[in-house]
C-alpha cells in the first residue's frame, strides 16, 4: 500500500514542470490572472482610443493640415507594443533588483520633476511636460509607481528598527512632490502622491494620532487650496455652479455626464456617438464618456469590474504573504492604480470636478502607458511566487 505522504508527494512530481528554464520559472510563478486582466485592459483600450482618435484629430486639424482620423490608435498601438515587452521584462525581476530599480528610477525621475519649471512646456496652461526629439514626457507620471516602492522600503524599515526617522523622512519627500506638482500646477497628480502616502503609513502600523493629523493636515490643505490656488478654487466653482453665469453652456464635467448617459445601457454603436465631439480632450480625460455613448453603460459597468478584480486580485494575493516590504509595495501600487481609475470614472460620471486624470490603460498617452507598464511590472514583480510551496494563513503586520 501506498503511505499519504507518497501519494502526495508522486503527485508533485507529476505536477511540477521538469524545464528549469528562467522563463519557465518566470511562467509558474507570474500571477496569470493579474497579467490577463491587464492585457484585457490593453486590448479594451485601443478598442476606446479608436473611437475617440477621431475627435481628436478633427481638433488638431486645420486649414492647411488634415489630421488621419485614427492616427491616436496608431500611436496607441506603438505604445502598447513598447510598454508591453517593458513590463513583461520587469515581471521577470527578482524582487530585490525590481526595487533597487524603482529605487533608482524614483531619484532620477526627482531629478527630472526638478527640471520641469526650467525645462518644460506649457500644455493647456500647465508646465508639466519635458519636450525630446520624437518624443514629450510627463516625469510625474513615471515617478508615481516607484515613488511608492520606494516609500515602501523606506517605512519596512521601522519593522527592524523602530527608532529610525523614516516617516518624516518620508514625509518631507512626499511634500517636496507635491509642492512642485501643485506650482506646475497638477492637483490631481498632488492627490495621489498624498493618498498613496497615506495609505502606506495606515499600513505601516503607524499611531492613530499621527494618522488624525495628517486627516487634519489634509482637510485644512483643501481649504488652503480653494482659498489660494485659483485653478483649483476654479474648478470647485464650476463643478458645484457657483458664480457660473446663466447664459454660460455646460462645463468638461457636465458634457461628460451627458455623453456617457447619451447611449444608455447598450449604446449608439462603434462610431456612431455625436456628443463625444463635444468633449474636450476625449481621447484622454473623457474616453470613459466615448465608451459609454458608443459601447454603453453596461460596457462601462464592465470596466469598472475589471478594475475592481484586479484591486481584490492583488488584496488576495497578500493575503498568505508574510513580507512587509512586499505588503506595503504592493498594496501601494494598487492604492496607486485604483485611485486613478476611481478618479477618472468619477469626473465622468460628474461626482468628482474635472481633475486631469487619464484611464490607466484605457486613455491615449505614452508617458500614461510606459509608466502603468513600470508599475504593472513591478507589481507582478512583487506578487510572484513559487506555486508548489507551502502557505502562510496569517499576515505579519508591525503594529507599531
Amino acid at each position: 500500500m501506498f503511505r499519504a505522504g507518497e501519494l502526495v508527494k508522486g503527485f508533485r512530481n507529476r505536477t511540477v514542470p521538469r524545464e528549469r528554464t528562467a522563463l519557465a520559472i518566470w511562467f509558474w510563478e507570474i500571477d496569470r490572472v493579474l497579467l490577463s486582466l491587464i492585457v484585457a485592459l490593453m486590448a479594451i483600450g485601443l478598442v476606446a482610443v479608436a473611437a475617440a482618435s477621431p475627435v481628436a484629430a478633427i481638433d488638431r486639424s486645420t486649414s492647411t493640415v488634415s489630421v488621419t482620423p485614427l492616427i491616436y490608435f496608431y500611436r496607441q498601438l506603438m505604445w502598447v507594443f513598447i510598454g508591453l515587452p517593458i513590463m513583461l521584462v520587469i515581471s521577470m525581476l527578482p524582487r530585490q533588483q525590481a526595487r533597487r530599480l524603482a529605487m533608482f528610477l524614483s531619484a532620477f525621475f526627482i531629478v527630472m520633476l526638478l527640471c520641469v519649471p526650467i525645462l518644460g512646456s506649457t500644455v493647456n496652461g500647465a508646465k508639466r511636460w519635458i519636450d525630446l526629439p520624437g518624443f514629450r514626457f510627463q516625469p510625474s507620471e513615471f515617478l508615481k509607481p516607484v515613488y511608492v516602492v520606494t516609500i515602501a522600503w523606506l517605512l519596512s524599515l521601522r519593522e527592524k528598527d523602530a527608532s529610525l526617522p523614516v516617516i518624516r523622512l518620508t514625509g518631507v519627500l512626499t511634500a517636496l512632490i507635491a509642492a512642485i506638482l501643485m506650482k506646475q500646477p497638477d492637483f490631481g497628480q498632488t492627490v495621489i502622491f498624498l493618498a498613496c502616502w497615506s495609505c502606506l503609513l495606515l499600513l505601516s502600523g503607524v499611531s492613530m494620532r499621527i494618522i488624525g493629523a495628517l486627516a487634519g493636515l489634509g482637510l485644512a490643505g483643501l481649504v488652503a487650496m480653494y482659498m489660494f490656488y485659483e485653478n483649483g478654487r476654479q474648478r470647485i466653482n464650476d463643478f458645484l455652479g457657483i458664480g457660473v453665469a446663466q447664459d454660460v453652456g455646460p462645463d468638461q464635467t457636465e458634457l461628460a455626464f451627458r455623453t456617457i448617459t447619451h447611449g444608455g445601457f447598450t449604446g449608439v454603436g462603434p462610431g456612431g456617438g455625436q456628443n463625444k465631439f463635444r468633449l474636450p480632450e476625449a481621447h484622454t480625460d473623457y474616453i470613459f464618456s466615448v465608451i459609454g455613448e458608443e459601447f454603453g453603460l453596461l460596457a462601462c459597468i464592465g470596466i469598472a469590474c475589471v478594475y475592481l478584480a484586479i484591486v481584490v486580485r492583488v488584496l488576495l494575493r497578500l493575503l498568505d504573504e508574510d513580507d512587509h516590504f512586499t505588503i506595503l509595495a504592493a498594496a501601494g501600487l494598487t492604492t496607486q492604480f485604483g485611485l486613478q481609475a476611481i478618479i477618472n470614472m468619477g469626473v465622468n460620471a460628474q461626482i468628482f470636478p474635472s481633475k486631469g486624470m487619464t484611464l490607466p490603460f484605457i486613455s491615449y498617452g505614452g508617458s500614461s502607458m510606459l509608466a502603468l507598464c513600470i508599475g504593472v511590472g513591478l507589481l507582478l514583480a512583487f506578487t510572484r511566487r513559487n506555486p508548489f510551496m507551502g502557505r502562510h494563513t496569517v499576515v505579519k503586520w508591525s503594529g507599531r
